[in-house]
């Protein structure tokens, strides 16, 4: 069964939704999930066309599989932008055939195309199966950094 990659449109809200919460299913953070029909339309297809993430979504013939989510980023040291993949999910009885490297790839010509200087996401450290994927695609783990968050309300004091 082919591969079709498009980008998502208003009309597929539900399924990228459907999508989110799958994900988060998986990396055991269902409870975590604030995303609504409502909040995805607002910042993937917002009225003024200003969108802050691009979705492309991934279907096995005329099955939907999978998605992939990414935004623009910027690299001071190089003056140029990134693109920074948020989420990468293929449903699990799609998984094996090569959709979540088609997804990943097309978001990597995606930044070549648009003059990145780099493509960059984050993996869960106990997910070995995704990490090991990455890796044979020639991805390099960054170990040296680690990740800072402000969000709820320490993020809030700050309004």
């Amino acid at each position: 069964m082919p591969t079709i990659l498009r980008s998502a449109t208003p009309d597929d809200i539900p399924l990228i939704l459907s999508f989110i919460r799958g994900l988060a299913e998986y990396e055991r953070l269902l409870g975590e999930v604030e995303a609504t029909p409502e909040k995805i339309r607002a910042t993937l297809f917002p009225a003024d066309g200003r969108a802050v993430a691009e979705c492309v979504l991934a279907f096995a013939g005329d099955t939907p599989a999978g998605f992939a989510i990414f935004f623009t980023n910027y690299s001071t040291f190089l003056a140029k932008p990134g693109l920074y993949l948020e989420d990468l999910f293929v449903l699990p009885a799609f998984r094996g055939q090569g959709i979540g490297k088609a997804l990943l790839l097309h978001v990597a010509k995606l930044a070549n195309a648009r003059g990145c200087g780099r493509m960059e996401w984050t993996v869960l450290d106990w997910n070995q199966p995704a990490i090991d994927f990455y890796e044979s695609l020639g991805a390099e783990r960054k170990t040296d950094w680690t990740i800072c968050r402000l969000t709820g309300p320490a993020l809030t004091q700050y309004a």
